[in-house]
């Protein structure tokens, strides 16, 4: 039997508001959402673990655009190359970021140490 979870449980479990919850629906990130006989959503573990993968890449700074084609290329037959290719290249540019904060820290630290 599934259990089903409401909007507030998902919001409170995943750290993700109500809102946002129903714009990654919207933007077909996540979902279809089941609906209850009177129209409240009722989430499974499954959308939890989508959500969870959504926000996962959105704090790793994936846009909506490349979330669209991802979850795209999951939804549709695409090989397993086709994913793994479209995870490289975001996690391709991902390092190019943490290499580009990493060395604007070095130049905060020296600054610091200077004026320290």
């Amino acid at each position: 039997m599934t259990t089903f979870l409401t909007p507030a449980a998902v919001a409170d479990r995943t750290g993700v508001s109500l809102d946002t919850l129903r714009y990654y629906e919207r933007e077909g990130l996540i979902g279809p959402i089941k609906r209850s006989v009177g129209g409240h959503r009722q989430y499974t573990e499954d959308d939890v673990f989508w959500i969870g993968l959504v926000t996962c890449f959105r704090e790793a700074g994936l846009g909506i655009a490349d979330l669209r084609g991802f979850v795209a290329i999951l939804r549709a037959d695409h090989s397993a190359q086709d994913r793994v290719a479209f995870l490289r290249e975001r996690r391709a540019a991902l390092e190019q970021r943490v290499a580009a904060l990493s060395r604007a820290m070095e130049v905060l630290d020296d600054k610091i140490a200077y004026y320290s």
